[in-house]
């Protein structure tokens, strides 16, 4: 068959979206296969910059999967690419692209990869890897495809927070395989306690990784072209430090062990032994990221400015790692906020003119103390809900405008429970990456909190939206990129809207998280309640009171009843999508116990319900499930233990301390999985025995 597209064709071709060029692929290899051949969708994340498709590809793929196999291991190990049957790599050095970019040609006869850099050469690896594996999922051949790809952003960096829990090691270097293959090129570990700190030993929990692990994995990322940095909190957010007894002579309150006296010269001492032990951990770090956000420090009643005191640290710490060849970084909430401008950055109300105003009262407050700000360090502009915002604008001009570098970091993860929420924050990550790419800002970060720790694997779609955002900048609208998501993850089968149920699981699991609790009450902050159970747990009807109960409860019964049905849809569409997955089949599994917790709330409300029925036969029915819950709560609790067990250390040492919970954090509030994530389930599980006596 002859190829109807010529020279001019092409040309308008590289001026189409990928999404089109992809279906339109689908409809030439449709036509040109032969009959045992299926049409090919190709999905390629990040997308590239350019692209043009010309046809279809004769090339062996069971060859050409040898030959990429090889060459991987190749780059990784740092061997010499010649001899690599069917794949040609070649450094060019003025093709115009950035370090990173890269040519990739698939011809009639072999495939070729050019790039400036080593780190090109492997990102053009990878888009070749896509394009294998979906040309094997779907039994078709590889196109006859030129593309021209560089990344919007130099610096893609994703944020690991340990503080609360580890992952087994084994994740970890799995981990640093996908981030590769999605071309993020950097990783901030923030370390806290999971290091086994040889200078200040009592700092590291019993079950931390030691220097020589942390050091095993930052060479394996490295050889990905992914170059992890530490963030060790300093200033505040140091109560894994100041939670033991020998630290509090360094508190700058005595009673709490949030923050460090930056006056005191010993505060130095120790931060410096854990930055010491942290760079040996991760001796390839570019940056080294000292974290001083959220704290208000008196210098145990000095006199100064808190402002003031939080410069002086920085000063210091910052000059520790210019002694080290380190660029520091800093969150830079804490001098907006000392400043009062911060609330220009929030409040979705003001216009651009009373933003002006706020900035015009207080900028002087910031001038003030222009000349601490240290040259050497990065302001991380750190902003989840509203970077668009004409405030947040405004502090990114006013760093860049005094000569100070800032950069961005957006979030996959907040304080959600059991899974992201917002579409895994597709909105924001998407508004902060295009903002950072028309500043011509240096990169961008994605933190990935764990203050509440959901599992890591539920993360993955916000890291997939990220790498698409920062690289390539908006290409996709937002359904094609969870489309495009779903095939890389899952295999082209669940790339259909049929198996877009992630959406539509976070609200029932919003929901979920106070859905056994009375009006006003809060699943994290029940600890400190003499009586959770009378004060806080959803109250049980009264027989001799028969409606009173669902009067009072109709919102949550009609909430329980759409959920329990919606769940269970999803249920459904989980079940089918494990059938149909050609790989990664265990994050299905993480959302089917997670769907399965929710359903569980969902079923108590509306046994309830039925307990508050003037039927007695109901009532005696509903009874007979209120004494079941507690044997159906414990085996899927062993489900979900199971699962979340395989990557996961589920709990902590039994010799660990918990500190003060400043911040309420579910997963910083007992030493056992199951005690703090489902701290509500064993409270309403109690009161049903209570009520049944």
């Amino acid at each position: 068959m002859h190829s109807s597209f010529g020279k001019g064709n092409l040309k308008t071709m590289k001026k189409l979206p990928i999404y089109f060029l992809i279906g339109l692929l689908g409809i030439i290899l449709n036509a040109c296969s032969s009959p045992e051949k299926k049409p090919a969708q190709f999905e390629l994340l990040p997308s590239p910059k350019e692209i043009t498709i010309s046809g279809q590809s004769t090339l062996d793929l069971v060859e050409v999967k040898a030959s990429f196999d090889q060459a991987k291991t190749a780059m990784i190990e740092q061997d010499d690419l010649e001899g690599i049957e069917m794949i040609s790599f070649k450094y060019t050095l003025d093709s115009g692209l950035k370090e990173e970019g890269y040519l990739l040609e698939i011809t009639a006869k072999e495939i070729l990869i050019e790039a400036p850099s080593d780190a090109g050469l492997w990102y053009g690896l990878m888009t070749l890897g896509q394009l294998i594996e979906d040309a094997r999922d779907q039994n078709a051949d590889l196109p006859l495809v030129k593309i021209k790809d560089e990344p919007a952003l130099d610096y893609r960096a994703v944020h690991l927070d340990v503080k609360h829990h580890l992952e087994k090691k084994e994740y970890y270097f799995e981990l640093m395989d996908r981030l590769a293959a999605q071309k993020i090129n950097a990783v901030i570990v923030e370390i806290e306690d999971k290091l086994k700190y040889e200078l200040q030993p009592k700092v590291g929990s019993s079950d931390a990784f030691t220097i020589a692990e942390w050091k095993e994995l930052s060479d394996y990322a490295l050889a990905r072209h992914i170059r992890i940095s530490p963030l060790v909190q300093g200033l505040g957010h140091a109560s894994f430090i100041l939670k033991h007894p020998e630290f509090i002579p360094l508190r700058d309150d005595p009673e709490s062990d949030w923050a460090f006296n930056p006056l005191n010269e010993e505060t130095y001492r120790v931060q410096f032994d854990l930055y010491e032990d942290a760079l040996k951990a991760f001796p390839h770090a570019n940056y080294l990221h000292v974290g001083g956000d959220e704290v208000h420090t008196t210098g145990r009643n000095s006199g100064k400015s808190p402002l003031e005191l939080q410069l002086i640290w920085l000063n210091r710490v910052s000059e520790y790692a210019s002694n080290k060849g380190l660029t520091p970084i800093f969150w830079d909430d804490m001098p907006l906020k000392n400043a009062e401008v911060y609330r220009s950055i929030y409040d979705r109300k003001l216009t651009q003119a009373q933003v002006d105003s706020i900035w015009s009262a207080n900028e002087s407050k910031l001038n003030r103390y222009i000349d601490l700000f240290p040259k050497n360090c990065i302001y991380m502009r750190w902003n989840y809900d509203m970077p668009e915002s004409p405030g947040n604008n405004q502090a990114i001009q006013w760093f860049t405008d005094n000569g100070l570098k800032v950069m961005g970091a957006t979030a996959g993860q907040t304080r959600w429970n059991l899974m992201p929420q917002d579409q895994s924050n597709t909105d924001n990550i998407r508004d902060f990456a295009l903002i950072s790419i028309r500043n011509k800002a240096d990169g961008l970060l994605l933190t990935l909190w764990d203050d509440d720790s959901p599992h890591f694997e539920l993360y993955q779609r916000g890291i997939a939206i990220f790498a698409e955002y920062t690289w390539a900048g908006e290409k996709r609208s937002s359904d094609q990129l969870h489309q495009a998501y779903r095939q890389r993850t899952f295999g082209p089968a669940l790339a259909s809207a049929d198996f877009e149920f992630i959406n539509a699981l976070e609200g029932p699991v919003a929901e979920w998280k106070n859905m056994l609790l009375d009006k006003g009450r809060d699943r994290n902050r029940l600890r400190k309640l003499e009586n959770p159970i009378q004060e806080a747990v959803i109250s049980f009807p009264d027989l001799d009171s028969a409606g009173k109960w669902s009067e009072n409860y109709q919102s949550k019964i009609q909430l329980a009843q759409t959920n329990l049905a919606k769940v269970d849809t999803i249920l459904k569409q989980i079940s089918q999508a494990k059938k149909s997955a050609v790989r990664n089949t265990y994050p299905l599994e993480v959302y089917e116990q997670v769907a399965q917790v929710v359903q569980f709330s969902n079923r108590a409300i509306l046994t309830l319900a039925e307990l508050d029925e003037p039927s007695g036969e109901k009532r005696d029915i509903a009874l007979s499930k209120l004494k079941e819950m507690e044997a159906e709560w414990a085996t899927l609790l062993a489900n979900v233990e199971e699962v979340y067990g395989k990557t996961r250390q589920l709990n902590k040492p039994k010799d660990y301390i918990l500190d003060q919970d400043h911040h309420v954090h579910l997963a910083n509030q007992a030493l056992n999985f199951r005690d703090w994530q489902f701290y509500v389930e064993g409270l309403f599980l109690e009161k049903v025995k209570r009520e049944l006596r």
